[in-house]
């Protein structure tokens, strides 16, 4: 299966280095494993990494020990399907992890600017408006929050109070203390949200936007930057939510998760109760306050102005 592996440019100001990317990715997870969780023996009780090998993670996937090490060192522009597929499933990455890896290994060379205005259709915003009971919101790359409707300003807050730039999970979940008290699991929210920057960075490297976002938070953030050095990676699709809402209190809500057909990378994300349950009454209630509800939402004060 060996290949020429031809060095990769370096990346363009404000973007994210897909060869660094690349080499932490496949070091992160090749320490994970342990010989014996892939069927190999264990020589001698002092191993000096954390892991496998390298020289025995190329065995697993069929390469040579030079080959995987190119590799590992982010030189790999023109790496295969076929090498990365066996390299995935030597490392036993989930479908998540392969994808991300297919992005870095081989990024795409043509991509509309990364940058761009993330734009939501009228039709959309309608939708979002009559779903009336649910807790509904449109989220784009890098976590914005482009559109959302009225039952979700009221269970996470209003927010149209705050500057757009500020509209954004990420900075809503490591920046503002309400969110750490709305989420009853906020360790698990937020590896969540990091996850999912992991993913929206393989495929958009170039997105000085994003960049940005990961520097600041870097910086500001010590949870995010532990959370940030995991390289996880996952698509949060479904599952339950749980929240401790400062008007009605506790709330079990079931998320679900839809990509848009004509533009995967944004997602609308539903919440809903199971009927008959309490957490179900709790958004009638939340539903017959109306603005009131709203203006409580997550407990999230007015922003700040300069």
């Amino acid at each position: 299966m060996d290949e020429y592996l031809e060095p990769v440019h370096e990346p363009a100001a404000g973007a994210l280095d897909p060869r660094a990317e690349l080499s932490e990715f496949l070091r992160t997870r090749r320490a994970r494993l342990k010989p014996e969780d892939v069927g190999l023996r264990s020589f001698g009780r002092y191993r000096r990494v954390p892991g496998l090998r390298r020289e025995e993670l190329a065995q697993l996937a069929g390469v040579s020990v030079a080959y995987y090490t190119r590799l590992e060192q982010g030189n790999g522009r023109h790496v295969s399907a076929e090498v990365l597929d066996a390299i995935a499933r030597a490392l036993r990455l989930s479908d998540a992890e392969h994808a991300h890896l297919t992005h870095l290994a081989k990024p795409k060379q043509k991509r509309k600017p990364a940058g761009r205005a993330q734009q939501v259709r009228g039709p959309l915003r309608t939708l979002l408006d009559t779903m009336d009971g649910v807790p509904a919101i449109l989220v784009g790359r890098r976590s914005d929050i482009l559109a959302w409707n009225r039952m979700a300003a009221a269970v996470f807050g209003d927010w149209a109070e705050l500057p757009a730039h500020e509209r954004n999970w990420a900075r809503l979940v490591f920046m503002r203390p309400e969110y750490r008290d709305l989420f009853v699991d906020w360790e698990h929210k937020a590896n969540d949200v990091v996850s999912q920057l992991r993913m929206d960075a393989g495929s958009h490297p170039d997105d000085p936007r994003l960049s940005a976002l990961v520097g600041e938070l870097s910086v500001k953030s010590q949870e995010f930057r532990r959370l940030w050095a995991t390289h996880d990676v996952k698509e949060k699709c479904h599952g339950i939510q749980r929240l401790h809402h400062p008007l009605v209190g506790e709330l079990d809500l079931r998320l679900e998760s839809f990509h848009q057909a004509d533009a995967h990378e944004r997602m609308l994300v539903t919440y809903h109760a199971e009927p008959g349950f309490p957490s179900a009454e709790a958004l009638r209630l939340l539903a017959s306050w109306g603005t009131d509800a709203t203006r409580a939402g997550a407990g999230m004060p007015p922003a700040r102005t300069a």
